[in-house]
């Protein structure tokens, strides 16, 4: 059977409210107090502005996190 997609509807569509999500929940999992979160959420929101989705994959790539 051949995979066909229509054009918009990628399998893995990227959405920064589910990529804020999972720092919430993760920030949650660690024990991070609400301030901290929420200061870590709007600092998402300038890096979302000033980066492109292939620099925030090379900065995860290259790091040692």
């Amino acid at each position: 059977m051949e995979n066909t997609m229509l054009f918009g509807f990628e399998p893995y569509e990227w959405s920064n409210d589910a990529c804020r999500g999972y720092v919430i929940m993760a920030m949650q999992d660690c024990g991070f107090s609400h301030k901290e979160i929420r200061r870590v959420l709007t600092q998402l929101y300038e890096v979302f502005d000033l980066n492109t989705l292939e620099q925030a994959k090379q900065k995860y790539l290259s790091g040692d996190y």
